[in-house]
């Protein structure tokens, strides 16, 4: 194995990005900034450094096709480990240093989430380098951010003295948490406060021996699900059963905040002080500040008119969003939501989100378009015994071979060419041609051509879930 694996953790669900990002399919697999999605900008992030291995990526169960997709489309041929649970970062990070022990190497992770932004990435990798040189002679080694303003949503901090060399470290005084204002400004007046990156480099073996001491509880779970576990293809699967047992905590809580001090047997720390356009992107003010701007500080996608507006974000996925004469604010337009909120509210989109899920609105969690192993479909429309979707299959790819008790389906295929399973008749229907699958019918859809495959599909019944499926056969293994 080589000696520094990058480790992506992809389990965050990003609610405070709402509309745009969804429990289902949250921030990190969506391109926010430029045309790479904040994971694939994660991966590549360390392209070019020595002794480079293919990352392992630890994400949630349910995403594990959408990053592996998205990993294919980057040519990158690493793991995935799949959590059953989330159980944060402090046990993901545990099954991937467990993961790299078990191939016979003790590399260097570099463990970075998936949802941060790092506009200059040059002087990031420079960092992981001097990084690495501090993490082979066995330090655990963390990255605080120059703060520019006294934020208090960021936990802070201290750095200690520096380190002797040309490493540009320092010793870990301690962490502190999120901060009032005032408190920020006073951490901010004083010099050697940094905001907490999340970002962190050390040894797999570093990382096992302090959790071994400061949380073993968590190492024995994790060690457990992962001797019972499996793997299938490029994912590795914990045993869901004994990963439920694990605790949750964070990388700072069960083992950084720890080693500040001089405990006996537990790794030596680190911090490197970072001024690489780093955000976290929590909210839409955060996203707003790295975005590029126009004069009047305004930042916009999609297709959007400003009239007299200032330091506003606005966002137009589906149709003309005109903002006029706004101060401040943040709009965000999808095809089944839309968000208009002031800059300094942004924190409580989470709350929003929280009253929908309390009232049992899909739109909390889901797209309107809804990605799947094999493509994706959008539901354009429905009403009372009826639903219509617009259905798109990938090359070679094949739905489950299924059958519903509750409602029929009208195929018309709009471009590409659908090979047609209904009982025990298999026929090929083409562009502008249609079939029809009663109550009851086995049946499958698939795409045996080289371009993709789009259909509108008319559903019709007395009930039309997505829970109305019995499945026969699944090439992605699903029940």
């Amino acid at each position: 194995m080589n000696k520094i694996l990058p480790v992506v953790l992809s389990g965050g669900s990003g609610t405070r990005l709402w509309p745009l990002s969804r429990e289902k399919y949250p921030k990190q697999l969506l391109p926010l900034i430029g045309k790479q999605s904040m994971l694939q900008a994660t991966v590549t992030r360390l392209d070019g450094l020595d002794g480079l291995a293919e990352p392992l990526l630890v994400c949630n169960e349910e995403h594990r096709f959408v990053v592996a997709e998205q990993m294919r489309l980057l040519g990158k041929q690493g793991r995935v480990l799949l959590e059953p649970v989330g159980r944060n970062t402090a046990p993901a990070l545990t099954l991937a240093a467990l993961w790299a022990r078990k191939q016979g190497g003790d590399p260097v992770l570099v463990v970075m989430p998936a949802d941060h932004v790092i506009l200059d990435e040059a002087l990031f990798r420079e960092a992981v380098a001097r990084a690495v040189a501090l993490a082979e002679a066995g330090r655990a080694v963390t990255f605080g951010i120059t703060p520019d303003c006294p934020e208090t949503g960021y936990g802070y901090i201290q750095q200690g003295a520096a380190l002797a060399g040309d490493s540009g470290a320092y010793e870990l005084a301690r962490f502190v948490e999120k901060p009032d204002r005032q408190t920020a400004q006073a951490y901010l007046d004083a010099g050697d406060f940094l905001w907490n990156s999340g970002i962190f480099v050390m040894r797999a073996s570093t990382w096992l021996t302090a959790l071994e001491l400061c949380r073993p509880d968590i190492l024995a779970a994790c060690r457990a699900s992962l001797e019972r576990g499996c793997e299938d293809g490029d994912f590795v699967r914990a045993d869901p059963a004994a990963f439920a047992q694990c605790p949750a905590d964070s990388i700072d809580y069960a083992v950084m905040e720890r080693l500040t001090g001089s405990t006996a047997g537990l790794p030596k720390s680190a911090v490197i002080p970072l001024a690489a356009g780093w955000s976290d992107v929590g909210a839409w003010d955060a996203l707003w500040k790295v975005l590029p701007k126009s004069e009047d500080g305004n930042a916009w996608r999609g297709d959007v008119l400003l009239e007299g507006c200032r330091d506003t974000l606005a966002i137009a996925e589906n149709r003309l969003v005109a903002c006029i004469g706004l101060r401040n604010m943040v709009v965000v337009e999808t095809n089944d939501a839309v968000l208009v909120a002031h800059h300094e509210a942004t924190q409580d989109v989470k709350k929003v989100v929280d009253r929908l899920k309390g009232e049992g609105r899909a739109v909390a969690q889901w797209h309107r378009k809804v990605y799947r192993p094999w493509g994706w479909y959008d539901g354009v429309d429905s009403g009372e015994r009826f639903q219509v979707k617009r259905i798109g299959v990938k090359p070679g790819a094949a739905l489950s071979l299924q059958m519903h008790h509750h409602r029929a389906e009208h195929w018309i295929v709009v471009s590409g060419t659908a090979r047609v399973t209904k009982d025990d008749e298999v026929f090929l229907v083409s562009e502008n041609q249609s079939t029809y699958i009663p109550l009851g019918v086995k049946h499958r859809l698939e795409n045996p051509g080289i371009v993709p495959l789009e259909m509108i599909e008319v559903q019709s019944g007395s009930y039309l879930g997505e829970d109305d499926i019995v499945r026969f056969e699944d090439t992605y293994g699903r029940r």
